[in-house]
């Protein structure tokens, strides 16, 4: 017997259409082999946001805490590039220099 395909956001269509029916969440969850806290965060998302807030989400950070910006970024490569055999110190002095000018 060949297997079933099914996609993320059938099933989790089906699941919202059977709660909407006024189906019991802990049955749902146990039916559809996922966690009562899954279920309840794909309610709440289909209650706040519509049929749309069930399709996959992105785990790409939108910010990146430790990151540089991007001018100083190519002016770091572009003075190793200059200076290969410089190492971090040397090159993080030049751009210290650099700033304070």
């Amino acid at each position: 017997m060949p297997w079933k395909e099914c996609r993320t956001m059938d099933e989790r269509i089906r699941f919202v259409a059977r709660r909407i029916e006024g189906e019991r969440m802990s049955d749902l969850c146990a039916e559809f082999g996922i966690s009562r806290k899954t279920g309840h965060k794909i309610w709440k998302r289909y209650q706040h946001f519509g049929i749309e807030a069930l399709e996959n989400r992105t785990r790409r950070p939108y910010r990146f805490a430790n990151q540089i910006p991007l001018l100083l970024e190519k002016y770091i490569v572009k003075a190793k590039k200059d200076r290969p055999s410089w190492g971090a110190p040397k090159i993080r002095e030049l751009v210290t220099q650099a700033s304070q000018h």
